[in-house]
């Protein structure tokens, strides 16, 4: 494993680096929307081929005025070799005692409503989370159900907006706009840093049109010299001021991890 040690441009200089690329590499998309989609895929395929991964975090929820807990849990992610088919995950709760043991089990899909089911420990119950109700905050936080479904490249439309700094970076601008029924967005604006092609910023759009929550994702680190991971997910919702903190330790690759892992009826045997 190791940090990002990347030697960056002076961000004009990187800028305007940039910009001259994009305008290059933008002969081959001939609209916004196919070059949208290109800065996407980039994105979304440097990373593949790790097969499984483990994650230990935390999540620090804090509301308003600043006062904040925390929670333990681990997520164990399946990877699908096929874009047409969605990856699999299942997050698990640790700490406090009053949700341990509390899952989620995800099984993207394309267009098709992702299948998700929770189980509740202390009434020994394994709930589906309804197409209808995935834009509702997940055990507290300010991520929905929905946020923490494997974002397939092919569940988005794309268009191209702009170059722009991001920080010490330089990043491409995409809006993305869910093409699967029930979301509760309406579009996701998000900033791909051109270095290594990793989401740095997703702003999130309520069904209203009005800007919802921005989630900011940073501390990446390399494994492998292949996989890009970051190690802190910071989401704030604009309506409520609360925000939502995941920190992540280091990740373990390649796990062993099958396709029986991530089936219903293990759900009852996590405890």
């Amino acid at each position: 494993m190791k940090t990002k040690t990347s030697l960056m441009l002076p961000t004009s200089q990187a800028l305007l680096t940039a910009l001259l690329l994009s305008g290059s590499a933008g002969s081959l998309a001939n609209t916004d929307e196919e070059k949208g989609f290109e800065i996407a895929a980039r994105s979304d395929r440097s990373d593949r081929g790790f097969a499984t991964s483990s994650v230990e975090l935390k999540m620090v929820l804090r509301n308003r005025a600043g006062k904040q807990t925390e929670r333990k849990l681990h997520i164990n992610t399946l990877e699908m070799p096929d874009e047409s088919v969605g990856d699999k995950s299942m997050i698990v709760f640790e700490t406090p005692a009053d949700i341990d043991g509390t899952a989620l089990l995800s099984h993207a899909q394309i267009l098709d409503p992702d299948n998700q089911w929770l189980y509740l420990p202390a009434m020994k119950r394994i709930k589906r989370i309804s197409s209808l109700n995935k834009s509702g905050p997940f055990v507290g936080s300010e991520f929905a159900f929905e946020d923490f479904t494997s974002l397939e490249l092919n569940k988005f439309t794309y268009k191209y907006l702009r170059t722009e700094p991001c920080n010490d970076l330089v990043c491409d601008v995409v809006e993305r706009y869910p093409r699967y029924e029930y979301s509760g967005y309406t579009r996701q604006i998000s900033w791909i840093d051109n270095t290594d092609k990793q989401l740095r910023k997703i702003e999130f759009y309520d069904r209203r049109g009005d800007l919802l929550k921005t989630l900011t994702l940073s501390e990446y680190r390399e494994y492998q010299d292949s996989y890009w991971r970051p190690h802190l997910l910071h989401m704030v919702n604009h309506l409520t001021g609360k925000s939502t903190d995941l920190i992540y330790a280091d990740y373990t690759f390649k796990t062993g991890l099958a396709d029986r892992d991530f089936n219903k009826s293990v759900l009852r045997r996590i405890r």
